[in-house]
């Protein structure tokens, strides 16, 4: 079994009146894991269900090693798919699940037997052959799923969120499992989920879909650390959002004093090997739009000193939880609400800095008060838990 390339170019999918899937392009590498990430309705599940061909594509062309598949049904795309739902038959033992889809293809008993115990081995499942599925745990059903997919050899496997049905502790087990798995057999994948750390675990790319269109593809490092939009940087979690005057100078980023935030030269990264500022943009008069994740500051105390090569803006203490190991601040600046860990315990009323070293901050075009532009801010927020279903939707200032 080994991976083939794969080539979606200028696809457009539309329900009704309404398109999902505008000319979008991906190609895919032999042996590749990749990972479609974005919130609910932004064409991911779409985009992987016209690759399998069970959704028709309006325009545009899909290959698989230089063959087109565009109008060929699922049976003929030498494609398997892993379902949300694992799509099991309750009345069948593993095995039999197993190599249901081996005779759909009239292949001999003999060499369906010798085929699901080796799919049987392979997934940590030797045993269980002969156990109903239905008496099997979640984990090991979806161990079964993935086997009966593995059976027929297929070109590219397919995963529709195929571990969302698991508990997160099992969930953390069986991707690592899935990854090491797929690379042992070379094989082609794409992923879809929503869950931002199981794409960053998994995916050797992630693809981040926004309204039927990619906002940007790149490795887990490259979107993680240099997000090219905001949306980009909000959906992977820096989503503390605020407003400054800054002008470029040497490689550096010079930031403006203001009511909430001290004066600051930080270098300028130039790519992810670099840290630094992530700089997508400068608006008119030097203003920006930054971004930051609340596990990338440091809060100190009102009146300590500010580390060196930081960027310290002024709040106050408002909430306080405890998720586990460090402290979650709500910290209000100026009216705006910034969420904040810090390892150390604080008090609702506390007067702190928070501390953003270079590597921190993304910064975007933003609007120039001189000239009475109002863009429009709205911005797309992952939730909080970690599979974050359905986006919030803020605005800033």
């Amino acid at each position: 079994m080994a991976g083939v390339s794969l080539e979606v170019e200028n696809v457009s999918v539309s329900y009704g009146s309404v398109r999902v899937l505008k000319e979008l392009s991906l190609s895919i590498e032999p042996g590749e894991f990749v990972a479609l990430l974005g919130s609910s309705g932004c064409g991911k599940t779409t985009l992987l269900r016209a690759i399998s061909g069970f959704l028709p594509v309006e325009a545009g062309a899909i290959r698989v090693a230089d063959r087109d598949i565009t109008r060929l049904p699922p049976d003929k795309r030498e494609m398997a798919m892993v379902f949300q739902s694992y799509a099991l038959w309750p009345h069948m033992t593993a095995a039999q699940n197993i190599g249901y889809g081996l005779k759909l293809r009239r292949v001999s008993r003999q060499e369906q037997a010798r085929r699901v115990d080796e799919v049987l081995e392979l997934l940590g499942l030797g045993g269980l052959g002969d156990r109903n599925v239905t008496r099997l745990s979640g984990g090991q059903r979806q161990r079964v799923a993935l086997g009966r997919a593995l059976a027929i050899n297929p070109q590219v496997l397919l995963l529709d969120e195929p571990l969302s049905n698991l508990d997160a502790r099992i969930r953390q087990t069986v991707r690592h499992e899935i990854k090491a798995l797929q690379g042992q057999l070379g094989i082609t994948a794409v992923h879809v989920t929503h869950d931002r750390e199981e794409a960053m675990v998994m995916a050797d790319r992630i693809v981040i879909l926004d309204a039927g269109s990619i906002a940007q593809l790149g490795t887990p490092e490259e979107v993680y650390n240099r997000p090219v939009s905001p949306f980009v940087a909000s959906f992977m979690g820096a989503d503390n959002v605020f407003a400054l005057r800054v002008e470029e100078s040497d490689g550096h980023i010079r930031i403006a004093a203001s009511d909430a935030n001290a004066p600051a030269s930080l270098p300028i990264s130039d790519s992810v090997a670099h840290p630094g500022v992530n700089v997508a943009g400068i608006g008119a008069d030097g203003a920006v739009v930054a971004h930051f994740r609340g596990e990338a500051a440091t809060l100190v105390a009102d009146g300590a000193a500010v580390p060196a090569d930081h960027l310290a803006i002024r709040g106050r203490v408002t909430q306080s939880s405890y998720p586990g190991g460090l402290y979650r601040y709500t910290i209000d600046v100026a009216g705006k609400t910034f969420m904040v860990d810090h390892p150390d315990r604080l008090v609702p009323g506390q007067a702190v800095n928070i501390c953003l070293p270079a590597s921190a901050l993304h910064l975007y075009p933003g609007p120039s008060e001189d000239a009475g532009e109002r863009p429009d801010t709205t911005i797309a927020f992952p939730d909080r838990s970690v599979t974050g279903h359905q986006p919030e939707r803020r605005k800033i200032a």
